[in-house]
Formats: structure tokens, sequence, C-alpha cells
């Protein structure tokens, strides 16, 4: 017995069209679409029938890059995959791609599995998974082949966090050259951890211990700086390279510059840096701990160029980086030092909600919302057209979401497990209603109605970008 839905009278938005549609969905796939009000709509039948008029009809959202029970600075992220894939739902988002960790002398396998043993029959969304590599060896290289051939196809470096995640520049070049061949995307934190060490060392020497000199040493130029040299490792190995989160007019310069020459490169930015900035970070009684993050909150003035950015395809992604520690006990640890402060915001939520206020304030089309934060990572990720899109075949992730509605985005009213919100008293215009993954009914007229479980493991594809 086939199950089918018909979402009636929205304007479906992709990152291609706009059109006013009814969608006809039949188990589990969106099956087909028809301008609303004609015959061959209007022949539809369904067991669900749901009522779009006045509202928008979107792809789930596809976020690339969460961190759900990250351990990280003697704490671990306060968000399960069952907390963190239902607060995703509830803001829009369908698809989360987290990180399975790579422990130094341990097997990317073994990684792997670890995660995948954490987000077994836990999840709300579907899920796929990055490998952060944190230990580039023969066997290592090996295993990169191994995990592109089983949908795993790309791989995260870290330029940043000596002693912890960091790869060296001749390790890093070893990868780009295996991704090279196999196909797969590397990843990249583009900051000088070695540097940046060194200041964080001078600055508590000097008593400089309150949260917003996190910010202060981790400088715009040596994030510039590393995004440079990303690329040009990239360049000379012959491999495609993703910059993750954005932050700095100097790195965003890198990127286009790059593009410009007709290098694979791209870049990812996070609502964190759009919409906060080092005021953040400085305020009084360490409550700017709550917005540690790496890497960090810039001044203001960077956010115009990273808007322009995502005008002009400089950068193709909005991701949220979401790794939540509470106030209370855990940013706490950074108490009098704070290099001691766990970095990462809690924002896989919001996201979507904060991007459509962009549209709102005129930043980005109602298109560009799409491909920003549904269709290009899933093109990026090797997702597309399964997720990422309203069309036939593709699955029934759709969500209506009320263009109209007042929302104050508050602690008190989100789903995530966190103690505070980073946008705590922020209004914003639009809000999702209904929330369909793979055609059942997740979130429903603001009621969640899903399960832990529901979400599946998606394998990938490589890069759809890449010919």
């Amino acid at each position: 017995m086939s199950s089918r839905t018909v979402i009636r009278g929205g304007l479906v938005i992709t990152a291609s069209d706009e059109i006013h549609a009814d969608v006809l969905i039949e188990d589990g796939r969106i099956a087909a679409l028809a301008t609303s009000g004609t015959p061959a709509a209007e022949a539809w039948t369904a067991q669900r029938t749901i009522d779009a008029t006045g509202k928008y009809v979107i792809p789930g959202g596809v976020d690339a890059h969460t961190h759900m029970e990250l351990p990280f600075g003697g704490t671990s992220a306060s968000d399960t995959f069952e907390t963190g894939t239902r607060a995703a739902a509830w803001g829009g988002t369908t698809t989360i791609i987290d990180f399975a960790v790579q422990s130094v002398g341990h097997a990317l396998r073994e990684g792997l599995d670890a995660w995948m043993a954490k987000a077994d029959a836990q999840c709300a969304i579907d899920y796929g998974f990055h490998m952060i590599v944190s230990d580039v060896n023969q066997e290592t290289l090996k295993e990169m082949d191994l995990l592109v051939e089983e949908g795993v196809t790309s791989f995260k470096q870290f330029m940043a966090y000596p002693g912890v995640f960091y790869s060296d520049d001749g390790q890093i070049l070893r990868a780009m050259q295996r991704s090279a061949e196999n196909g797969g995307l590397i990843m990249m934190h583009a900051e000088n951890g070695i540097a940046i060490d060194v200041l964080v060392e001078q600055a508590l020497a000097r008593g400089e211990t309150d949260p917003r000199y996190h910010g202060e040493v981790r400088k715009a130029l040596l994030e510039a700086e590393a995004t440079h040299r990303a690329i040009k490792l990239a360049q000379v190995a012959g491999a495609p390279l993703y910059v993750v989160h954005v932050s700095a007019t100097e790195a965003v310069a890198e990127l286009a510059r790059a593009r410009d020459e007709g290098l694979n490169v791209f870049g990812e930015t996070c609502p964190q840096y759009l919409f906060l900035s080092t005021d953040n970070l400085a305020e009084p009684d360490f409550e700017g701990a709550k917005y540690v993050c790496s890497t960090p909150l810039r001044p203001k003035e960077h956010q115009a160029q990273l808007w322009k950015g995502l005008r002009t395809n400089d950068l193709q992604v909005v991701s949220t980086d979401h790794c939540p520690f509470c106030f209370t006990g855990q940013k706490e640890l950074g108490r009098g030092d704070f290099s001691k402060i766990p970095n990462g915001l809690p924002g896989v939520e919001n996201r979507m909600d904060l991007l459509h206020q962009a549209v709102v304030d005129g930043h980005i089309s109602r298109r560009r919302w799409i491909e920003i934060a549904c269709a290009s990572p899933a093109r990026m990720f090797g997702l597309y057209p399964k997720k990422g899109t309203i069309a036939p075949g593709a699955d029934a992730d759709v969500v209506i979401y009320d263009p109209g509605a007042e929302q104050v985005m508050s602690a008190e009213t989100h789903h995530m497990n966190v103690d505070y919100s980073a946008y705590e008293g922020k209004r914003t215009t639009g809000r999702v209603e209904t929330v369909l993954s793979r055609g059942e009914l997740v979130i429903t007229e603001r009621e969640f109605t899903g399960r832990a479980g529901h979400g599946v493991y998606t394998p990938r594809s490589t890069c759809q970008y890449l010919s």
C-alpha cells in the first residue's frame, strides 16, 4: 500500500525556480509537481493533504557542518545525535553531515565506526559523515580510498590546534595528493595554529585572560595566511579544496583570487560570522565566553564582505559548525584563561531562519537562500538531487515555511540541548511550520511528531561541482 501526501497552494522555492505549485509525494519521494488549480493537480488523491496557502514550500535544509557529541577540551558538545537532529528539524534542516574523528595513532575506520555507533538509531533526520584526519600516514592514505568508495567522500584537516587535530604542510600535501586521485574533497580549518599558540602564550603572560582575547590572538591575517597556504598546497597537489567557517575579509579575498584563477576552491561561512561580532566576545562578566568559537567572531566590518561573497558565489555554502557547550559548567572551564574555553556555538536550529531574515533584510534573494542552505551543500558533498531540491525523484524532505510569522530567538524556546542562545532576543521574520523527512511528518504545525531512529545514514557521491 503506497502512502501519498499532497501539499497544495504554496510557493515552491528551489535554487533555480519559484512557482506556485502543488507537490505530490509518494512513498517518501517527490512524485510530481503541477501548477495549483490545474486539472492535473486537482486529479491527485492522497491520504494526507497539507494546505500551504500563503506559505513557502522549500527543500529541507542541508547543514554540512555539525559536531554532535564532539569531545573537546576535556568535555563534550552538549547535543547528542538525538537532541541535535531534533533541534535541526525544528529549524527546517532535514540532513546533517557530522564529523567522525580519527584519533592520533588510530585508524580512520575506528573513528568512523565510533561515530556510526553514536548516531545509530538516534537521529530524527538523515545524516552523513565527513572524516577528520588527524594522523596522516601510509595506512591512513590507503583508508581514504576505501572510505571514498563507501560514500565518505570528504576529509577534514586542521592547520590549527597543534597537539590535537593539527597537520603540518607535508601531511596536508600528502592527503591532498591522495584526494586528487580518489575524488575526495579536503575540507580545511585554515588558521595558522603554530603562530596563534605563540600569541595565546604572550597574551596570557600579560594577564589578558578574558574571552575577548580569544578573538584578538586568532588574527584575521593568520586566517588569510593559512587560507592562502591551503590554496597553494591544493594547487600543487592538483586537488579541490573546501575552506570551512570563513570569517575574515582577507580570507574571502584569497578565495576570490583563487576562483578567478579557475581553481576548484570553495568556501563556507556560518551565521555567527554574518550576525555576530567581537562586540559579543567583549560582553562583560564572562558572558563573552558564550561566543568563543574558531575561527573567531570578527569586528562587524567583516560582515559586508561575507555577504558580498555569498552574493558573488565566492562563498557557496552557509553551514552552522554547530558545536554547543553549556555556559554553566562547560564554557566556565575557561574562567581566568580564555584558551581553556571550549570552542563552539549552538546554531543548527537557527540557520534557516537567520538566512530568511537575510532575505527580508535584502542581503540575498529567496532562491539564493535555498541555494546556500540546501542545494549547494547537497551538491558540494554528493547528495544532490536526492537532497537539496524539490523535483520528481528527490527525497520528500520538504518544509512548509511561514514567511510572515515573527519570532524571538531564545534559550527559553529553542530545542538545542544548551543553556543559552547565541541569538538571545533577536527578532526574526519567518518560521518553520511543518517538516517532512522522506515523506514522514517530523514537525506538524509547530509540534514535534518525529522519532529517534527515523533518520538514516546516507552515503554520498563525490563533489558534484567537479567535472
